[in-house]
Parts: structure tokens; sequence; C-alpha cells
């Protein structure tokens, strides 16, 4: 695996990050996995994302990463693995566990709605992790754009992570994503019905463009047990809306590494967004450059200029800085840990 930092790439640290981060950066939303994660039929298409880092992610790959990109900061990471149907969840939670130390590093399962409770209890506790993500793929016998939240995480799973005050990290579904009226009120549902479970809404609830976010925070805002991941967002307007209407101390910033690594930007277009791309990779909404008629860094990169923008706009402290990329998440996955298994591995 090559990290394909470049000189224009140190410059952006250098003139815009540097005095900017803190010391400390916790990224709360990391996909780690190797080959043996996956079904031993598995394999990427050649355009696909995680080709870029040689079709499997590990630790040490996403540690040699930042020390690149940030070299004057010391990363901390809560992480899981690839969620798909390619993925073996047992596999890819004892993967999760032996890069954890619920000190500095953290895993999480991935579970299917189709999982036993006493199979999730397993996967997790066996582990020590801090809790488990699901993804709008295990679902199954029904079609993509009609997938609620309650389908990702039936009541039995739910129970488990509220008795057991593990964190969850959802990827909402639905085309609306947080707009949408079902996921607007199961969103809320699901933080009442189950206070001790911890739900971090991934990408501030995949919200890429400005009227997807405006007036749909509210809800979930006045639930004390919900959090924001801020993974591929640089849209400053959406972080800053973010900032300014969410309480900060839960906010936890994300990467959503390894495909933060890529070089592109997500834009908005007509109450639209796309990834404007440097390299020929597919992800979602994608539009490739090929003429390379712009000079892109990389999707991190981004999302940090973006943070910093809308923490200006926004009016964020130093603390309130330090807050969203290290203490927040720090608090919540180590009390996770702490509630488990005490404060460190066994």
């Amino acid at each position: 695996m090559t990290v394909d930092f470049t000189e224009a790439d140190r410059q952006i640290y250098e003139r815009e990050l540097k005095g900017f981060l803190p010391e400390r950066i916790f990224d709360a939303h990391v996909h780690l996995f190797d080959r043996g994660c996956l079904h031993p039929d598995v394999r990427f298409p050649a355009k696909h994302c995680y080709q870029k880092v040689g079709g499997a992610f590990s630790l040490k790959n996403y540690l040699t990463w930042t020390a690149e990109l940030c070299p004057e900061q010391t990363f901390h990471v809560n992480a899981f693995g690839h969620p798909s149907y390619e993925s073996d969840l047992d596999a890819t939670a004892a993967f999760a566990g032996r890069h954890s130390d619920n000190s500095r590093f953290f895993g999480m399962a991935l579970v299917s709605p189709r999982d036993t409770p006493e199979a999730v209890v397993r996967r997790v506790a066996d582990n020590h992790l801090v809790g488990y993500k699901p993804y709008l793929t295990f679902v199954e016998g029904k079609d993509v754009g009609e997938i609620t939240v309650h389908d990702m995480l039936p009541a039995a799973l739910m129970d488990v992570a509220d008795q057991r005050g593990l964190a969850i990290t959802l990827h909402l579904p639905r085309p609306g994503r947080l707009a949408d009226p079902v996921n607007q009120a199961q969103m809320v549902e699901l933080c009442r019905r189950y206070p001790n479970a911890q739900i971090i809404f991934a990408h501030i609830g995949r919200a890429y463009y400005l009227s997807s976010v405006v007036g749909f925070l509210d809800g979930i805002a006045a639930c004390p047990n919900a959090f924001l991941d801020t993974a591929m967002i640089n849209h400053e307007g959406v972080l800053e809306y973010a900032f300014r209407t969410f309480p900060r101390e839960r906010i936890l910033f994300g990467s959503d590494a390894p495909i933060a690594f890529l070089r592109g930007k997500s834009v908005e277009l007509n109450n639209q967004y796309a990834y404007l791309m440097g390299e020929d990779y597919a992800i979602g909404t994608s539009i490739y450059d090929a003429r390379h008629a712009v000079a892109f860094t990389t999707f991190f990169y981004e999302q940090l200029r973006g943070i910093k923008l809308a923490a200006g706009r926004a009016g964020l402290s130093a603390g309130d800085i330090e807050n969203v990329f290290f203490n927040n998440a720090s608090r919540l996955f180590k009390a996770a840990a702490e509630r488990n298994y005490g404060s460190r591995k066994g």
C-alpha cells in the first residue's frame, strides 16, 4: 500500500490545518478489515474504492496514512469492518477486537437483523467491542428504498444495546435520508425507547447538501443519547448548521477512511450532491474528472477544511474544536468500554 502524499498536500497541511487541528484526533468512523474478514469468493471490482488500498485496510495502514496527512497529531480510532453481505460478521468482529485496546483504539461489530440477541452479545462481548454497526444491505426481502431504521435494528437487537449501554453507528436508509419523515419519526423513537443505547447518526444523517439538513436535527437534538458523526461531510454549510443547532458536545469527528483517502470532494448541485473524483474509483454519485482538469487533494483534507470554515462561522471556541475532534468521542467510547469490561481490555 502506497500513501500518495504530495508536496501540494503538504502545503495544505502547513498553511491551512497545522495551526487549527488539536494535538489529538479521535476518528469515530473508520473501516478496518483484511481478506480473512471477507467470504473466500469475494473479489472487489477493478474500480472499487477499496482497490485504492489494495483490497484490505488494517490499523497499521490507517496510522501510516494519518502520519503523513497529519504528522503532528496523534490519532485514536473507533473502527468496524466492511458493512456488506461480502463480510463474515464473526471474523470481522474478531478482527476489530484484535485491533482494539479500549483505551486508544476501539472496535464495533457488524450486525444483521437476522442475528439472534445471543449471537450479538457473543460477537460483541467475546471481542470486547463497544457496540455495533447495522447496515441496510443486511436487510433481506425488502426493496432498498423502503427499508426502515426498525428493519435494520429490530427490537431484540436494540434491547441488547440498551441493556449493555453500547454505542451504535447508524447509516440512515431511504432516499430522503435525514429529511425522510419515516426516518425522522423512527430516529427519535429509537433514542427515547432505548435511552441507555448511544446512537451515532453517521454522516450527519447522510446530509451532504444544505436543504437535506436544515430543520431536520431538532428531534434528535432533544435526545441526550443521540450523536452525530461528520464522516465524509465537507460541506461547510451543513457542518455550520450542525454546529449551530445540535449540541456540540455530541458531535464527533469521523473520516470514513479508507474512502476518505481517495482524491475528491463532495459538492452540492441543485439540491443534490455528487462526488467529484480525481481518481477513477466508484463511490456513490461519483463523477470522474477524466481530463484531469482539476488538481484534487483527499476527501480527508476537504473534510478538515470544511470543519475549519464551519467552526469559524459558527463561533466555535478552541475548547469546542478540541471536543469535536477528540473529547466527545473519547468520553463516549471509554464509557461504553468501562460499563462492559472495566477501564481497559483484560
